[in-house]
């Protein structure tokens, strides 16, 4: 008799479910498109590795404005990075990485955009920061030493400058500077929409030469203990060492940054918490009033089916049956309401992962609580125009016109 009723006033009902598609579309679509984000965060993030310590004079990932006393911090200088790795006990293998310059690389009468970032390392950064030769060979510990005028570029840059050809032992010029070309890095793909391949990297010493400021402040330190079991000894060991060499008084706060691949990801973890409980919110409010537009329309069903209502008391129909029919009337409009948001929401939300070529995600328990939440409303909102028709007087009833 429900579904019968509901599908005898089809325009009625598709409107009271499009409210309720509305507010579980509101809900899963955010949560979808926050969980996408937070799972992009959590693969990208993992370039630190679980044994990795990062160390920068600010903090490496910051949301909002950063405090005056961090901007004032004197700088990491790349005299204090040698002296930290001569003075650790622990097993562990430092590698500096600094961002020189950007502008654009030339290779005869081919050039990049003037984006390219020109990065001075040693010859460590492969295995600390998490990336892979293509071809040829990486910066040694010699050409870190002498300085050589070397470079190995990254996957972009390769194929712009040398489409057809192979770029080892080609000469290039880099803002303005020239070097030779040692190796290809693979792909690494984009972070934050910043490209991890548009890069060339050169021996950190070279660049001081190239442009100077031996004194500038190191952008990042990349610590990786041999043993991960070590992890925390060494970050305690790794913080008194620093401090000692940067100066830093006893009960004074550091004067740098230490962050993990844990810590960061818990930064994120508190945005994106923030998003999904903002998300959550608009699609609750909009939950409620597709609640109440049905109890408004179940409420008009009810006047406008008073003589129904009191033909069926009439050959026998109970208060229970008549509650029953009409709670199951907003419980099938609900239900079905709720369905159709899950997957459009689920579907729409995704399609930021599909866009962005992330791993798609689906929000099971977001989706358990939103069948719960429209079942309570269908037993809430439904509830009153149930009871009000289920209290109706039979002979009344078949008085009314």
């Amino acid at each position: 008799m429900a579904l019968g009723a509901l599908k005898g006033h089809k325009t009625r009902s598709a409107l009271t479910l499009l409210g309720m598609v509305i507010g579980v579309f509101a809900i899963i679509v955010s949560v979808t498109a926050v969980q996408v984000i937070d799972v992009y965060f959590k693969e990208k993030l993992q370039f630190l590795g679980s044994s990795t310590v990062n160390i920068t004079r600010t903090p490496a990932i910051q949301l909002g404005p950063g405090e005056r006393s961090g901007r004032n911090r004197p700088n990491i200088t790349y005299d204090q990075v040698e002296r930290l790795e001569d003075a650790m006990q622990i097993a562990v293998t430092i590698s500096p990485m600094h961002n020189f310059i950007m502008g654009k690389m030339s290779y005869m009468d081919r050039e990049t955009e003037p984006n390219v970032f020109v990065m001075g390392t040693d010859e460590d950064m492969l295995g600390n920061f998490s990336y892979e030769l293509e071809m040829g060979r990486f910066i040694t510990s010699d050409d870190v030493q002498y300085g050589r005028s070397v470079c190995v570029l990254g996957s972009d840059i390769a194929k712009e400058l040398f489409p057809n050809e192979n770029p080892i032992q080609k000469v290039i010029r880099t803002v303005g500077k020239r070097c030779e070309v040692i190796g290809v890095l693979q792909e690494k793909g984009s972070f934050l929409g910043f490209s991890q391949d548009n890069r060339v990297y050169i021996p950190i010493t070279r660049g001081f030469f190239d442009y100077g400021g031996t004194n500038r402040n190191i952008s990042s330190i990349s610590v990786r203990v041999h043993d991960p079991i070590m992890i925390n000894a060494a970050t305690d060991e790794l913080i008194g060492r620093f401090r000692v060499i940067r100066g830093v008084e006893p009960g004074e706060e550091n004067s740098f940054e230490i962050s993990t691949n844990d810590s960061m990801q818990a930064i994120f973890e508190a945005f994106t918490g923030t998003l999904t409980a903002g998300g959550a919110g608009i699609g609750l409010i909009s939950l409620l009033a597709a609640g109440i537009g049905i109890m408004n329309i179940m409420l008009v069903s009810v006047t406008e089916r008073t003589r129904e209502i009191g033909i069926r008391k009439s050959i026998g129909a109970r208060r229970k049956d008549i509650m029953r029919q009409f709670l199951f009337e907003a419980f099938f409009l609900c239900q079905i309401g709720g369905i159709i948001g899950i997957f459009l929401g689920a579907a729409v939300g995704n399609g930021v992962a599909f866009y962005f070529d992330i791993t798609a995600t689906f929000p099971v328990g977001w989706a358990i609580t939103a069948v719960v939440l429209v079942t309570g409303i269908a037993l809430v909102f439904g509830g009153y125009p149930a009871f009000k028709a289920a209290r109706l007087s039979p002979i009344d009833s078949l008085r009314y016109e």
